[in-house]
């Protein structure tokens, strides 16, 4: 039924545009603007062109990313190549692995940033991913992305490259955007954007937002997305420069989706039996409060409906000012402060028999019965599912400042900065285990046992569903304070060959602690589990954590130099080739701290080598970016959560050569556009070897990384079918993939393909849009799941697939 909507949407959209609108030549809804003509920012000292930069750098425009019209930020960013970006977890919470670098997901090895500061220093902190905390609007002027390159030497832990959201400004001109925007999952959003003088040459204002709710693709039952942000700059201008302060809130609600199951053979995935692998969700309202007694007395609270909770408030200021002399300073700052709470539902391994979950909780024989919580009726269901209700709430602050002065001379220019950034996470985790049905609108179940009378001790092996009440609590905080010194050179060695070195040398100090637990239960607390039964009858408090008075603190201090050097030969203005070495690093991840704080000699940085050469054609009809890369990294730590609150703490090196590929072209007399993005890689370990947690050997050296695709690419051919009418399909494909370390068949995650399409209509300053993602209900995972590995062919198997078959539709007004 759902794909009949869809394609019933799109055609009578494409019926009405054809009859409508009359055939013209040239197009005023192109999405490219010429590559020859865009000059970048990112990972250089200066301002230059594309095809002077000896990086390899993708670029977004305004308008393109509305053509786009991407439905999350990792969906904007699945058309650079280099990056390998899983976007099943919903709207924000994604990950984004970068040239191969793995990871236990978030943005581990890139720096977020807008307007050239990052959007919170660590963009990979625990349940902290960088995308929670930064929403893609109207007010977004362009998006520039660097893999690799220069963008150890321009920002911290950031090998794997730089993703910098650049915002609109004001001008003489007053302009503005409007748009709604609606949907088949219940979607209702308004973008608003402004920005004009208030005196003509000097003072200039922008300001913009967006407002959104919805149901969600998946459904949960609830408002699955709720919230919005405004951002404004006011930016005033005189003879010798500028000044500009801006704020940002952000406040916005969000469904974090976690695996479900799916039966798998070999390749050939289905749906588990009572499992909509495309809409269904464990994160379901019938299963959304949590409110249990804890050992200290009161009780714990949760909605599962708050999702990811961000609030988050940014205040900063950018300066620059021409000293004379050819010598210029820019200064930037930004004050960030976060709020966040955040609520998800994490399976607990696999669906199991109820017979086979009764015996691991002790009842033998056929001693069970389940009844529902809701209205206590007895059920016999096929399956089970035990389910982690995680809780996690964070308060961040990050205070940073850039100072750079540059230096121009006739050959080129220098700059010289010096970064300063201090920031600060506490965190504090409150984690249950409930019981439900194994379906995608999932009851919760109580289970006790028979052979035992309802006033016996260990009779009940839940409390009002909940199998583990608070099992896992979790105070800690971590800080870090940098101070970076950084020097760049570009020198134009001739007119064609130039040459770009830089270096950076980071004194960066890291400190934190963690809180000891003890655990206890509620037998002698005189509460009860219903009104008559002592908590004796349960076994869900048998094991509540407490926080106890022992705090654990840890210092660790990062001493490092990194540095890159590039030379750019510019064959002529549109074609170019350059070569680059860089060496960079990343500090230990805050679980990895959280893990060694007894001994902090197991983790070191993770120091990276990287070498690139590349071919750059850039025309306006035709872009052409070639680029092979090698890329070796040391002291690689793994740092999945584990069911239990448990982490892996695994450390290994790696190697990969890969080549990236982009291109676009402009066909026909512009009839027809073409974008097209890939990356083929070979991500290895080396020298992993070691024992697991049960004290087993293993040996992992030469095995492809997990979760990397070999090979994926996106491709979008789009027609001008008339000046103002548009149409698009769009293909990403993600190649086979290991959930594993050991590369085991079992662990496969198949390759997939997902298809998009759409069709656009310009009339005088308002557009039309419908966008179908998925439009064929693929079920493709982007990920396994580390807390429940494939036990053999044919088992069920927990991932996260990517969202089912959507269409939107929008109307813009530019004024």
């Amino acid at each position: 039924m759902k794909k009949k909507s869809i394609f019933l949407l799109a055609g009578i959209a494409t019926l009405y545009f054809n009859n409508t609108y009359a055939q013209e030549t040239t197009p005023q809804d192109s999405t490219r603007t010429a590559s020859i003509d865009q000059v970048v920012i990112t990972g250089n000292s200066n301002p230059k062109k594309k095809i002077e930069s000896s990086t390899a750098i993708s670029t977004f425009t305004a308008k393109e990313i509305q053509k786009q019209n991407p439905i999350s930020a990792a969906a904007l960013l699945q058309r650079v190549p280099g990056f390998a970006v899983e976007t099943s977890g919903g709207e924000v919470g994604n990950n984004l692995f970068a040239r191969g670098i793995p990871s236990a997901g978030a943005y581990e090895f890139v720096q977020v940033q807008e307007d050239g500061l990052p959007v919170f220093e660590d963009g990979a902190l625990q349940f902290a991913n960088a995308d929670n905390f930064f929403r893609v609007d109207n007010s977004v002027s362009r998006l520039e992305a660097l893999r690799g390159g220069s963008g150890s030497i321009y920002a911290n832990n950031s090998p794997g490259g730089l993703i910098n959201f650049i915002t609109k400004e004001g001008s003489n001109d007053f302009k503005g955007t409007t748009k709604v925007e609606t949907s088949t999952y219940g979607l209702m959003r308004t973008d608003v954007n402004l920005g004009g003088a208030l005196v003509q040459d000097k003072l200039f204002f922008n300001v913009g937002g967006f407002y959104r709710t919805d149901n969600g693709i998946r459904k949960t039952g609830f408002k699955a997305n709720n919230g919005g942000q405004v951002r404004m700059n006011l930016k005033y201008v005189f003879d010798k420069g500028y000044a500009k302060v801006y704020y940002k809130k952000l406040d916005d609600r969000n469904t974090f989706f976690l695996p479900i199951p799916l039966s798998q053979n070999g390749n050939d995935l289905k749906e588990f039996p009572g499992f909509d692998a495309n809409y269904g969700t464990y994160s379901y309202r019938a299963i959304s409060q949590l409110n249990i007694p804890q050992a200290g007395g009161g009780f714990f609270n949760r909605n599962l409906e708050d999702g990811i909770h961000p609030r988050v408030d940014v205040l900063g200021a950018e300066f620059k000012y021409d000293l004379g002399g050819n010598f210029s300073v820019i200064n930037k700052t930004r004050y960030t402060n976060i709020n966040m709470n955040y609520t998800g539902i994490f399976p607990a391994g696999g669906p199991q028999t109820m017979a086979d979950f009764a015996q691991s909780e002790g009842i033998t024989g056929n001693n069970y019965q389940y009844s529902l919580v809701s209205n206590g009726a007895i059920v016999n269901p096929a399956y089970v599912q035990k389910l982690g209700f995680w809780a996690i709430d964070k308060q961040m602050n990050n205070f940073v400042n850039d100072l750079q002065f540059n230096y121009k001379f006739d050959k080129g220019n220098v700059t010289a900065g010096f970064y300063k950034s201090n920031w600060k996470s506490h965190q504090y985790w409150n984690w249950s285990n409930i019981l439900t049905t194994a379906s995608d609108r999932p009851e919760l179940l109580n289970l006790v046992d028979t052979s035992l009378t309802p006033t016996s001790a260990g009779y009940s092996k839940t409390y009002n569903g909940v199998t583990d009440m608070s099992f896992l609590v979790r105070d800690s905080q971590v800080q870090g304070s940098l101070n970076d010194l950084y020097l760049n050179l570009d020198y134009n060695i001739t007119d064609n060959l130039s040459f770009n070195g830089g270096i950076r040398y980071s004194k960066d100090s890291y400190k934190g602690y963690g809180v000891n637990t003890t655990t206890a239960n509620l037998n002698n607390s005189g509460l009860t589990t219903d009104g008559t039964h002592s908590f004796l009858t349960t076994t869900a408090d048998d094991n509540i954590a407490v926080l106890g008075n022992k705090y654990t603190y840890w210092y660790y201090d990062v001493d490092r130099v990194s540095f890159t050097t590039a030379l750019n030969y510019k064959i002529n203005k549109e074609n170019a080739v350059y070569a680059r070495f860089s060496n960079g690093f990343r500090s230990p991840n805050e679980e990895a701290y959280y893990n060694n704080m007894n001994d902090l000699s197991a983790i070191k940085p993770v120091t990276t080598n990287q070498l690139e050469v590349g071919y750059k054609y850039y025309s306006r009809t035709f872009d052409v970016a070639v680029i092979p890369f090698y890329s070796t990294l040391k002291n690689l730590s793994f740092t999945d959560v584990f069911s239990d609150g448990t982490s892996e703490n695994k450390f290994a090196n790696t190697t990969n050569f890969g080549v990236e590929l982009e291109g676009y072209a402009r066909l026909f007399n512009n009839l027809l556009e073409v974008n097209f993005n890939g990356t083929i890689q070979n991500p290895k370990y080396k020298n992993f070897t070691g024992t697991d947690s049960a004290g087993n050997f293993f040996d992992y050296d030469g095995n492809t990384v997990r979760r990397m695709p070999k090979f994926y690419f996106n491709i979008a051919p789009a027609v001008n079918i008339t000046k103002q009418w548009r149409a698009y399909v769009s293909m990403n494909y993600y190649g086979k993939r290991f959930q594993d370390e050991a590369n085991t068949d079992k662990n496969i995650l198949p390759s997939f393909s997902e298809f998009g399409a759409g069709t656009s209509y310009q009339m005088g300053k308002i557009r039309f849009a419908v966008d179908g993602t998925n439009i064929f209900n693929t079920i493709g995972i982007t990920e396994g799941d580390p807390r429940s590995p494939l036990t053999g062919t044919g088992d069920i198997r927990m991932a996260r697939p990517i969202m089912g078959a959507a269409v939107r539709a929008s109307i813009t007004l530019d004024f």
